[in-house]
């Protein structure tokens, strides 16, 4: 709700950031659509670590995003590998159709890849809407020069959308040498876990009043 106060254009809902967000529970989801307006897009991850999904992983994803249409959800971020570290086309591609009416970004998996750019084309042919991009390092600002990369590979066919360690202080920077037109941020790098609404919304309007003169979205 602060995020949405603060001008934010969507919410990436989930839970268990620590570990960097899993499949939040139905009953948030419904929580959370009924307290916002701006589009929501769910985390689908079953659980922490690697994302090479076993069948019974794959079918717990699947049920994930079913139930994330039946919460009216807008959108899914969900990512899957292969052993050898690439994109699994033909498993996310399947996801991909079962989120129609959605719009699905593959999310952070991207930075696990052996070859960023192969996992573009990769990312591509399934059909994803975007890619959540730390360009394969730790931050977004470290990895801005492969996120501008990926922004110009991309030619408008995917929304490349840089995330990691964005705030009020460098989102400008950011935008500036990427020429990416979304950004992603959860502002843990400046406010911590435990920040109260009022200070994450006041960082969130910072960002939105930065990128709002480029008419950019958060």
């Amino acid at each position: 709700m602060a995020a949405e106060r603060g001008g934010a254009d969507r919410i990436e809902l989930c839970s268990e950031q620590d570990v960097g967000g899993l499949t939040p529970s139905g009953g948030l989801m419904a929580e959370t659509r009924a307290n916002v307006q701006i589009p929501i897009f769910v985390m689908i991850r079953p659980r922490a670590g690697d994302f090479v999904y076993s069948e019974e992983e794959f079918a717990a994803i699947g049920a994930s995003i079913r139930l994330a249409k039946r919460m009216q959800m807008d959108g899914v971020v969900l990512g899957a590998l292969t052993a050898e570290r690439r994109v699994d086309v033909e498993r996310t591609r399947k996801l991909v159709e079962l989120a129609r009416g959605m719009q699905v970004t593959f999310h952070r998996a991207m930075d696990e890849t052996t070859n960023l750019l192969e996992a573009l084309e990769e990312i591509i042919e399934t059909g994803a809407d975007r890619i959540l991009t730390s360009g394969g390092k730790p931050t977004a600002l470290e990895g801005v020069e492969m996120i501008a990369a990926l922004v110009k590979k991309a030619q408008k066919r995917i929304v490349i959308l840089p995330g990691a360690g964005i705030h009020p202080g460098n989102i400008g920077e950011i935008a500036r040498r990427t020429g990416a037109d979304e950004f992603h941020s959860g502002l843990s790098s400046v406010l911590g876990r435990s920040a109260d609404a009022a200070r994450f919304q006041d960082e969130v309007r910072r960002m939105a009043e930065r990128l709002r003169v480029s008419s950019k979205t958060l």
